[in-house]
């Protein structure tokens, strides 16, 4: 490849309140595990977290822990604390380094915000197995551990069209959960509270849309790596005013750069769809390596999981089953195919990135024939990149630069 420029990496104004937000967010969680009167719940990351917070508990969310373990590059070295009690190297990375943290006792929260020594203690453990059903078995093994209830949702998957029997099939799974949270909360559950939260996540998804939809502009006003990092108040405050009021600030500054003509990467050439895990421990990585390349890496499914039009104030449970089962990650390949095919359109995509993650099968799309099948009915050409979300060591840096140089001169020589 020719010498290039050094990447020059945009700042979004808008993350100093995104993080001042997340700092408030955690602290709480802080607040209420020492208090005597509020309740803790854990949620998967598209869990009922609606409900929950409806209910009054402070949400913690696993997931954002396991994530952030992997961004700061702890995962690789707690992950076989969690191999050596009997979890396979093989299955997902954000449950073993989790895990692997709670049995070291460690926790990335301890150095970003001091005064916090490690996640809430629950009062109780909610699942929904939408992603996989790791998420079942990493809040069992916690249940045990704390002795704390664990209770979730067995979710359908690999259906094409949402039929009002898999709706019923959630809605009852739901409202079975009712019981054991006004127990451990020692409240009824209020439905015009849960009606406003549904309401607020509603509002919340809605911006998030709009927010990951400014990059259909040429050029893209943000990138995929942009996403990763403010989607955080989509998956961990929908529910809230502050997550309304912070997309609405993000918002208006991606429109003022389209506005501008602002590309977050100067001088974009290539429009790139990422399909798959994020690599968290190279997120800064491949940000600038993609940045050096003019490649814009501008949308995803992944940052689109946390949009849930479906969400209706008239009917909020069984709104809530439908917007779950909505799901991209639990759909059938059929159903999948024509999504990205209508992404690769509406964001006028010139290739495709497939992040064939080792230890996570259901969020990595690359294994069953999907990228020829599409290659071939859209002409747009995909690469696929062996890695994981959090264990770095199925990545080689080396390989994944040389493969995707590689397949950025192959979309030159298309141009």
């Amino acid at each position: 490849m020719a010498e290039r420029k050094q990447p020059q990496r945009k700042k979004i104004e808008a993350t100093g309140q995104m993080m001042k937000i997340m700092s408030d967010y955690f602290y709480d969680l802080n607040d209420a595990a020492k208090s005597t009167t509020r309740k803790v719940a854990w949620c998967t990351s598209v869990g009922p977290a609606e409900l929950l917070r409806a209910m009054g508990f402070a949400v913690h969310f696993p997931e954002n822990h396991a994530a952030m373990l992997g961004a700061t590059r702890m995962a690789t070295d707690l992950i076989p604390e969690a191999n050596a009690i009997g979890y396979s190297p093989d299955i997902c990375s954000y449950l073993t380094a989790d895990i692997g943290a709670h049995l070291k006792g460690i926790s990335p929260l301890a150095k970003a915000y001091p005064g916090i020594d490690a996640p809430p203690r629950p009062d109780v453990l909610v699942y929904n197995t939408n992603q996989c059903r790791d998420v079942q078995d990493w809040f069992n093994w916690y249940a045990k551990e704390l002795n704390t209830p664990c209770i979730g949702i067995t979710s359908p998957k690999n259906f094409t069209e949402v039929s009002d029997i898999l709706i019923d099939d959630v809605t009852m799974q739901i409202e079975s959960l009712i019981p054991t949270l006004e127990e451990v909360s020692g409240q009824k559950l209020d439905m015009q509270r849960l009606r406003e939260t549904v309401r607020l996540s509603r509002e919340c998804t809605e911006l998030w849309r709009q927010v990951l939809e400014t990059a259909a502009a040429t050029p893209a006003p943000l990138t995929f790596f942009d996403g990763t990092i403010h989607m955080g108040p989509a998956v961990v405050l929908r529910g809230t005013q502050q997550a309304v009021d912070y997309y609405k600030q993000l918002l208006a500054e991606l429109e003022q750069r389209i506005a501008d003509h602002v590309g977050a990467v100067d001088n974009e050439k290539h429009r790139i769809y990422w399909e798959g895990m994020p690599v968290w421990g190279r997120l800064r990585q491949h940000s600038e390596l993609f940045t050096e390349l003019q490649a814009s890496v501008l949308v995803s499914t992944y940052c689109s999981s946390w949009i849930f039009p479906d969400f209706d104030t008239n009917d909020p449970i069984r709104s809530m089953a439908k917007a779950y089962l909505e799901l991209f990650i639990v759909r059938s390949d059929t159903f999948k195919e024509q999504y990205i095919k209508s992404m690769l359109e509406k964001f006028n995509i010139d290739g495709i990135i497939y992040h064939d993650a080792k230890t996570c099968p259901c969020n990595s799309n690359s294994r069953y024939g999907m990228p020829q099948r599409l290659e071939q009915e859209t002409g747009i050409p995909s690469l696929v990149i062996s890695g994981d979300l959090n264990d770095l060591r199925c990545i080689s840096d080396e390989q994944t630069r040389t493969n995707i140089e590689a397949f950025i001169e192959q979309l030159e020589e298309r141009q």
